[in-house]
């Protein structure tokens, strides 16, 4: 029987960015390990700072060959020459972000603990469709993205899937068999030292 690939890392920055240290941090991260992906996912609505952060990220990820998605505006990741965009409505604006952007572009997906949005976005044409909290949250309404979700879509669905929102090594763990990414966020970006967090949050996979 083959041995299932590793899971890939994709990460999700924090939702306010210090645009003085994030890149020099956001770097060493990068360099510390092999990461796919990463989301800009950033709170604020003031699009003059999520275009200087579009910029300040694009710059440090596409010097190392990394995809840099941005959270639901369509617009700025053309603007900004970003990689593609991650919506986190389910399925509803897949279609007509693909019709915007394009091909080649990456269109992403978060469906919550919903096969049924799962199965719909990869219908509408996503490139992968992401499931979570995976575990305690607090943003969350305490329902969580079970095993048995990702159990059922590795086996059944072709559609890439990330799991994410409150990972734990031991979740990274149980998780890597059934899952083809791991979102990672506030797991490291709360850490004193971001790149350490992350080597000990994926010893699992090493």
């Amino acid at each position: 029987m083959d041995t299932p690939e590793q899971p890939q890392l994709y990460l999700i920055t924090p939702p306010s960015l210090d645009l003085e240290s994030f890149p020099a941090q956001l770097a060493r991260v990068l360099d510390s390990a092999e990461i796919a992906c990463i989301r800009l996912a950033l709170a604020t609505r003031d699009e003059e700072m999520i275009g200087r952060a579009a910029d300040a990220c694009r710059e440090v990820a596409h010097a190392r060959d990394v995809a840099l998605v941005i959270s639901d505006h369509v617009l700025i990741a053309q603007r900004f020459g970003l990689d593609g965009v991650h919506l986190s409505d389910a399925a509803r604006s897949v279609r007509a972000a693909r019709k915007e952007l394009g091909p080649d572009a990456i269109v992403g997906s978060f469906c919550g603990t919903s096969r049924h949005d799962g199965i719909s976005a990869g219908e509408a044409g996503a490139d992968y469709v992401a499931f979570g909290p995976v575990g305690a949250h607090a943003l969350g309404d305490g329902t969580i993205a079970e095993r048995d979700l990702f159990q059922w879509w590795s086996e059944m669905i072709e559609v890439p899937v990330v799991a994410e929102g409150g990972l734990t090594a031991d979740l990274v763990a149980s998780l890597a068999p059934r899952t083809d990414f791991f979102g990672i966020g506030e797991e490291i970006w709360s850490a004193e030292d971001p790149v350490s967090a992350l080597a000990a949050l994926t010893s699992a996979l090493r």
